[in-house]
């Protein structure tokens, strides 16, 4: 495959741009490869500056559960872009998707819009101290919640590729409120809340999708709700991959319990910078202007970002979207999971809903620490192989990978085949 342009765009990136790229994982440092520099995305397609097009299953780390560039968005953000792009002023749409949003989200009763998944995260963080009046929170081991200080502690995502447990730059001090605990562990929960009074917040991912895909169990997020009632602590769903991705009403749906407090980003931008935090408006109140804790942002409900939102959220409203798109997961998971099982191969696919990721050396994932078995090897070999031909998963054995809507028959099959040829050759 010829990459003479996206060598030569890299090369120029670098020079001013760290590392070329404005996100660590786009650099494809893990696949030892050139990253793929897109130019242009349709449908289940992304393509890169030479033409050459793979079948997506990033899919924008999961934004864009419609496909690329799906008419109604485009319609909706062209109709806006003639309107203006921002303001910096309030706007009729944030109240029309924030009433979508309340909607489909019971445990939701008032939301604050930000433009990035790390913004809500922190400051539904700074919310919940304010309102517990305890400083210290609980995360889990392998859960990334964006990049700040007081959150990149035993993180996942791009984290985990770092030689520390954390970032240079974050003190002591940003961390010295912060536990990491280990994920689905129910006992070391209990026993830390047993052990501590000044426990303010427990932030978790209830479907984990940043070290590779792994749920946590019923019981877990149970004994999450149950200990944080009982201890006057927030409970935080980060739902910022699992919002509107596994239902219209999140993870919290489908387990059946509702948190405190829910992150959201990704999807509810329909593929624009967009992200929130929401929950009890008991708890929402203390936000500024009419509370005593701080937040604010320029680009804050920006009304593309608004209006992309909306359209996206319309089209997940329609009765069989989800049910649909669960077809389309059985059809590529389905025979791949048998295949797995039926020659005992040394391999983990785990999968949820939509959202999907092969673990290679080993056999069941339940938390981080299993995952130190990982053959990274026979990943890059599965990346680099799928790669070549026309298939883009995720360059990252930390990562899952999502169907979208626009995935079709046709391609579904062709990457089933693909992968099935692969774990052939492992017999």
């Amino acid at each position: 495959m010829q990459r003479d342009k996206t060598r030569q765009i890299f090369e120029e990136s670098c020079l001013l741009i760290p590392g070329g790229v404005n996100s660590p994982i786009r650099a494809f440092q893990e696949v030892d490869m050139l990253p793929l520099i897109a130019e242009r995305g349709f449908g289940e397609t992304v393509q890169d500056v030479e033409g050459h097009t793979w079948i997506d299953y990033c899919m924008s780390w999961g934004a864009l559960p419609l496909g690329h560039a799906h008419p109604k968005i485009v319609e909706a953000v062209c109709k806006q872009m003639h309107l203006g792009s921002t303001f910096g002023l309030a706007t009729p749409f944030e109240k029309d998707l924030a009433s979508l949003i309340i909607s489909h989200m019971p445990s939701i009763e008032k939301i604050r819009f930000v433009s990035s998944g790390t913004e809500a995260t922190m400051s539904a963080l700074r919310l919940a101290r304010a309102a517990s009046k305890k400083p210290c929170i609980i995360k889990f081991n392998g859960c990334y919640h964006g990049h700040s200080d007081a959150l990149l502690v035993k993180a996942g995502s791009g984290v985990s590729s770092l030689p520390g447990c954390s970032s240079l730059g974050v003190t002591e001090e940003s961390i010295a409120h912060t536990l990491s605990l280990p994920y689905n562990d129910i006992e070391v929960v209990r026993q830390t809340f047993k052990s501590r009074s000044d426990i303010g917040a427990v932030i978790v991912e209830p479907i984990a999708a940043n070290m590779g895909l792994v749920p946590a169990s019923k019981a877990f997020l149970q004994a999450l709700r149950e200990e944080t009632e009982k201890h006057g602590a927030i409970l935080i769903f980060d739902e910022v991959i699992s919002g509107f991705r596994v239902g219209l009403g999140g993870a919290q749906e489908l387990y059946g319990i509702k948190p405190d407090l829910t992150c959201l980003g990704k999807i509810i931008g329909g593929g624009l910078p967009a992200a929130a935090f929401g929950g009890k408006a008991s708890i929402m109140d203390h936000l500024a202007p009419i509370g005593g804790v701080y937040q604010a942002g320029t680009l804050s409900g920006n009304p593309l970002a608004m209006q992309a939102g909306i359209a996206t959220l319309k089209e997940l409203g329609h009765p069989s979207f989800y049910q649909d798109l669960g077809a389309k997961a059985d059809l590529l998971l389905s025979p791949i999971e048998e295949y797995i099982k039926s020659k005992d191969l040394n391999i983990c696919l785990k999968r949820q809903g939509s959202l999907f990721t092969l673990f290679f050396g080993l056999k069941e994932v339940t938390c981080k620490e299993d995952l130190s078995k990982l053959d990274h090897e026979l990943f890059h070999q599965f990346f680099k192989e799928l790669f070549s031909k026309g298939i883009y998963v995720s360059p990252s054995a930390w990562e899952a990978n999502f169907l979208s809507s626009a995935h079709t028959e046709k391609s579904l099959i062709y990457t089933r085949e693909a992968i099935l040829s692969f774990l052939e050759k492992l017999n």
